[in-house]
């Protein structure tokens, strides 16, 4: 079984290309954090390298930034090619199935963005979707 879960977010702006055959690919790195923290109190987090292809991976250009928060499911794939200097090089990255945008940079915590539907109209902008409300445990169903 090949399954990667992650939320983190985003080190940089993604980066669109187009294939010779018209296909898009996003390219992002998603800075997820470990669950401990070090001697210091700090916690660390490891750089993971996303690709999403065709009309996600535009979606993904359109509506991701650098610090923006999105969750990724997808598999783990590690490919090899030939450098300039002639060595062998490996790489290592998510290919994503799903891409869920979970908040942009400077967004706070009580609000929930979310891209527009597919095939409908948008501002280009991120429109707040739902605000948090608190829940009180005694009305929950379980």
């Amino acid at each position: 079984m090949n399954k990667v879960i992650l939320v983190g977010n985003l080190t940089k702006d993604p980066e669109l290309v187009t294939t010779n055959n018209g296909i898009s690919l996003c390219r992002f790195t998603l800075a997820v954090q470990r669950r401990f923290t070090t001697s210091d109190g700090e916690r660390e987090a490891d750089f993971i390298n996303i690709v999403v292809w065709r009309a996600q991976a535009d979606n993904c250009y359109k509506y991701l930034k650098k610090g923006s928060k999105a969750g990724v499911v997808g598999t783990l794939q590690t490919r090899a090619y030939d450098g300039n200097d002639g060595t062998r090089k490996y790489a290592t990255e998510v290919v994503a199935e799903e891409v869920e945008f979970l908040a942009s940079k400077g967004a706070s915590n009580s609000e929930e963005i979310e891209a527009p539907a597919a095939g409908s109209k948008s501002t280009g902008k991120n429109d707040v979707v739902n605000k948090f409300e608190p829940i009180d445990d005694d009305n929950l169903p379980f």
